[in-house]
């Protein structure tokens, strides 16, 4: 099935499918260490990891295994991050949820607003049952961003990245489609 990448709108940003034209900013985003301090690889040196990234970014849709997306803010049109579901697996009704935002976006709510519509088109185009996202267990600011979508943390892998020598451990978070509710919220639990 071919996985349509969307554009999404929120009450502050538009949503949509990464261009060429991102590989200026997305490089920018990728190289700038204090961003990339909790990933799972070093911060970008190469602009043709940029070039790589976009044309993955491209392929998902025509594989059919997730899609990803640039968010802008409305009123400027700047790009100030990513969002992605990825992975689909349509037998288990399954993907995984990923963003990366400038640090210029940071501390206000713009992760949270792009990917609880990103995750919200993903249950339902993807008729997913279960979306699942891993973090940095020292990237505090990242997993509140989770748990505000109703995520649950479900466990630890324990030093499962080494960047530069530096081993850490991650946590995964999962959210399942009974506990999600149109909007974005999680779904009350009374």
């Amino acid at each position: 099935m071919l996985v349509s990448t969307p554009i999404l709108l929120t009450s502050r940003l538009r949503l949509r499918p990464v261009s060429d034209a991102d590989r200026d900013v997305l490089f920018d985003l990728h190289r700038d260490e204090e961003v990339l301090r909790y990933w799972d690889s070093p911060p970008w040196t190469d602009r043709e990891r940029a070039v790589t990234f976009v044309e993955r970014s491209q392929r998902m849709q025509v594989e059919g295994t997730g899609a990803r997306v640039v968010a802008e803010r409305h009123g400027d049109g700047t790009v100030i991050g990513w969002c992605s579901v990825s992975r689909w697996n349509p037998d288990y009704r399954s993907a995984s949820l990923g963003y990366c935002f400038a640090r210029a976006a940071w501390g206000q709510g713009y992760a949270t607003e792009a990917a609880a519509a990103l995750v919200g088109w993903a249950f339902d185009e993807l008729s997913l049952n279960r979306v699942q996202a891993e973090t940095d267990t020292r990237n505090v600011a990242s997993a509140r961003v989770l748990e505000k979508l109703g995520f649950v943390r479900e466990g630890t892998l324990r030093e499962d990245c080494i960047v530069n020598g530096e081993v850490s451990d991650s946590w995964v978070f999962g959210l399942l489609r009974r506990e999600w509710r149109a909007g974005g919220a999680p779904a009350s639990s009374h």
